[in-house]
C-alpha cells in the first residue's frame, strides 16, 4: 500500500467490494446535544445500514471509483433504544438517504498502522448553501449556510489486505458534528449535535438487525439494496426535509 492507486484499492477492498457484490454496514451508537447555555446530553440512540455497490468509474478509468449506495438510519429513544415516532411531541423523520454516493478518485488516503490492524481515516467538512434558507425555513433552519463534520475510520486487518480476495472484514467508527436537525425545529438557537457511532461490515444481510430490517421494509423496502446505476445529486436529511415539507 505504497502509492495513492494502492492505497484506494485497499480502501475499496474495506469499504466494499471489488467484485461489484453489495456490500452492507451496520452501525449503532448514540447522538449528544450541545449548546452554550446547556449541559451535554444524549438525546437520541441511533442505528442504521448502509447497503452499497463499488463498480469501476467509466469517466476516470481501472484506478477510480463509484460508491453506490442506499442509507437509512433510525432515531431511538437514548433509554430503552426503542424506535421513535415522535420527540418533544414533535414527529421524528428519520434518515432515508437514497442515493448517497460517492466519486473515488485516488487519493493518499490517510492510514494508520495499530499492530496487526490499519486504519483508514476520512475526514470530510461540509460547506455549501443550506437546502432549507432561514427565509423560507425560520423554525427548522440554523443558517443559510450549512456546515457539518464528518469522521470515518475503517479498521481492517493487515493479513486480509495482504491476500486476493475483492473485499475483505472490516469495523468502522464514525463521528459527526452538524447544526439542530430540522424536524427537531429549533431554529437558529445557538448549538448543535455530534454523532457517536460504531459498526462492521456485515458476512451478508441477513445479520441486520430484524427490527432494522423489519422497520425498512415496512416503510421503505428499496433500502434493502444497493442502487444499480449512478444518480445525483445525493439526498440528506436537509433535502429529505425540504421534500416532505416543500416552502409555501
Amino acid at each position: 500500500m505504497t502509492t495513492p492507486a494502492e492505497l484506494l484499492r485497499s480502501l475499496a477492498r474495506t469499504r466494499a467490494s471489488l467484485d461489484g457484490e453489495e456490500v452492507t454496514y451496520w452501525w449503532t451508537g448514540d447522538v449528544y446535544s450541545w449548546s452554550p447555555d446547556e449541559p451535554y446530553q444524549r438525546v437520541f440512540g441511533f442505528e442504521g445500514v448502509n447497503v452499497a455497490r463499488l463498480i469501476q468509474d467509466p469517466e476516470d478509468g481501472p484506478d477510480a471509483y463509484r460508491l453506490l449506495t442506499r442509507e437509512a438510519a433510525l432515531y431511538l429513544d437514548p433509554v430503552t433504544r426503542d424506535i421513535l415516532e415522535t420527540w418533544q411531541d414533535l414527529p421524528v423523520v428519520h434518515v432515508w438517504n437514497d442515493p448517497a454516493n460517492q466519486k473515488w478518485r485516488p487519493f493518499p488516503v490517510p492510514t494508520t498502522r495499530l499492530g496487526d490492524q490499519v486504519c483508514f481515516s476520512l475526514e470530510i467538512p461540509l460547506t455549501y448553501p443550506s437546502p432549507l434558507p432561514v427565509a423560507q425555513y425560520p423554525v427548522h433552519s440554523a443558517g443559510d449556510t450549512y456546515k457539518a463534520l464528518e469522521l470515518f475510520q475503517f479498521f481492517a486487518d493487515r493479513a486480509d489486505l495482504a491476500g486476493t480476495a475483492p473485499g475483505v472484514p472490516a469495523t468502522m467508527s464514525w463521528t459527526r458534528m452538524s447544526p439542530w436537525l430540522p424536524w427537531m425545529a429549533r431554529g437558529p438557537r445557538p448549538g448543535g449535535l455530534t454523532y457517536h457511532c460504531r459498526g462492521r461490515k456485515l458476512s451478508s444481510s441477513a445479520e441486520v438487525p430484524e427490527r432494522i430490517r423489519a422497520y425498512i421494509a415496512d416503510h421503505h423496502p428499496q433500502f434493502a439494496q444497493a442502487p444499480e446505476k449512478w444518480s445525483e445529486p445525493n439526498e440528506t436529511s436537509w433535502t429529505y426535509f425540504r421534500r416532505l415539507n416543500p416552502p409555501a
